[in-house]
């Protein structure tokens, strides 16, 4: 008899599902989640994230359970938890989606891989957005991007066979877990994405272009959609095509225009998480090598001067008003807009002068909507670190002015601005920037990194079809602003 177990991680949903598609095809068929120690456990996990998820896996698993599939969830580390399910249903086949995650994730699907070898059971994963699993070159890449959204989405089955006895388990809390329930809960689940995809579309996305720059209008002007396909309650093929139609249909040219905007970003999406799939290591090591051990913090434990700065930035205490402001509502809510975001950054990598690991950890575990293969494309690029990138550094005080002209948003945040409880600016501006500058830019016109940046833009650089426009694929890249990829 054939059992097939259906093994969702970031694709927390029921329409375009392949696995759960192929999966209706068994004898018997269920559904598990397992929620791993390794993930709970590392540096880029928050109790928000798990909160969400929680919350999208309730729905989940009650429409499941209407189709005949129930659900599992299990705390364990995956090989162990897959293992006992096969000894006790009789699992044949195991059916997920691919993923593009950090390091541990990376080495529990070589685990999982060589465990259903080694027991026999089919493994079967399918792509879920534009990444391209073994890529051999760039190529091309954005004419597959498009085959692959434009295919046909998968049907939802109608009923599944359930196995002899087994009833959907119970989810446990935060408080089983350990873990604290977070100031803000953004709403979870298939519904909500959908609801959230509809009202961007339907006239939501009118003033995208123009609202998503400033932290004052971007709560409204962008879609929110992020973190909905960080954990899939939507696939990137339904979004794209949803989109796609919406412009096709639209009568509004404003909102036609907004949502071609919104359309390609989509493509920049895959094409960040594309960087990590190719290339693993950029999560914790530059892309240029050649810029190795030029900040604090690359490669060794810095000093008490570069914690005390790291720390300021952490607690939005750094005498610059707009990068508190910031800081403080993404510690506060879990969403920022995406040229604040890069703000953010670039103020860590350019004036504070620090390696991009620590605050991109640090920023991993606010953005409810922290996407890895996005999150470490964006810290490197943001920080000028690999290779073929324009160097983006962002002055707060334009910021300011150009996007919260009356102070409201930073008044909102930071409440004690102008009186004797807010810090003096913790570097001086001019020179902390001048120091940086001559540090990058000097290496950079060397012979040896000039080389190496040619071999980068080979292995990484996004090409003209199908993608906004940037530089020729031999000279260094100007790039799409941060968060391209991140947020819509």
């Amino acid at each position: 008899m054939s059992v097939g177990l259906v093994w969702f991680k970031r694709d927390l949903r029921l329409r375009d599902h392949a696995a759960l598609a192929q999966a209706a095809q068994c004898e018997r068929a269920f559904g598990l989640f397992i929620i791993e120690p390794a993930w709970l456990e590392s540096f880029e996990c928050d109790p928000r994230h798990v909160d969400f998820l929680l919350r999208c896996l309730a729905p989940l698993q009650a429409a499941l359970w209407q189709r005949g599939l129930p659900l599992l969830v299990r705390m364990g580390e995956a090989v162990q938890v897959l293992e006992s399910l096969r000894r006790q249903w009789g699992v044949t086949h195991l059916f997920s989606h691919e993923e593009t995650g950090p390091a541990w994730s990376y080495a529990r699907d070589i685990s999982v891989g060589r465990w259903s070898r080694l027991q026999d059971v089919q493994w079967q994963e399918w792509p879920q957005t534009g990444v391209v699993r073994r890529l051999r070159s760039r190529d091309g890449w954005a004419a597959r991007w498009t085959r692959r959204m434009e295919a046909p989405q998968v049907a939802i089955p109608s009923g599944f066979g359930t196995p002899p006895g087994m009833q959907p388990e119970r989810l446990p809390t935060l408080a089983e877990l350990g873990l604290p329930t977070p100031r803000v809960q953004a709403a979870a689940g298939e519904a909500v994405a959908w609801d959230s995809l509809r009202a961007f579309l339907g006239g939501g996305g009118r003033h995208y272009r123009r609202g998503l720059s400033s932290p004052l209008t971007a709560p409204d002007a962008c879609s929110r959609l992020s973190a909905h396909l960080a954990f899939g309650t939507l696939s990137m093929r339904s979004v794209h095509q949803a989109t796609e139609l919406a412009i096709e249909h639209s009568a509004d040219r404003d909102l036609a225009y907004g949502l071609r905007g919104f359309a390609s970003r989509l493509r920049w999406h895959c094409h960040f998480m594309q960087k990590l799939e190719d290339q693993p290591d950029i999560e914790w090591r530059n892309v240029a090598r050649s810029l190795d051990g030029l900040r604090p913090g690359d490669g060794a434990a810095w000093g008490q001067e570069a914690q005390a700065r790291f720390d300021a930035w952490c607690a939005g205490r750094t005498g610059y008003p707009m990068v508190d402001a910031c800081m403080r509502q993404l510690c506060a809510t879990g969403w920022l807009n995406f040229r604040m975001r890069a703000m953010l950054v670039s103020f860590a990598a350019y004036h504070l002068w620090l390696h991009w690991r620590a605050p991109g950890l640090f920023l991993a575990r606010q953005f409810l909507d922290f996407e890895p293969g996005i999150h470490w494309s964006q810290m490197q690029m943001q920080s000028g670190t690999t290779g073929i990138n324009t160097l983006r550094i962002y002055s707060p005080a334009k910021q300011a002015r150009d996007h919260d002209p009356l102070g409201e948003y930073v008044r909102r945040w930071v409440p004690e601005y102008g009186s004797c409880a807010y810090p003096d600016p913790i570097v001086d501006e001019k020179s902390a920037l001048a120091q940086a500058k001559e540090a990058l830019y000097g290496q950079r016109r060397s012979s040896s990194a000039r080389a190496e940046a040619d071999a980068i833009q080979d292995r990484h650089g996004s090409r003209k079809s199908g993608l906004p426009a940037t530089a020729g694929r031999r000279s260094r890249q100007k790039a799409p602003d941060a968060g391209q990829g991140v947020l819509f």
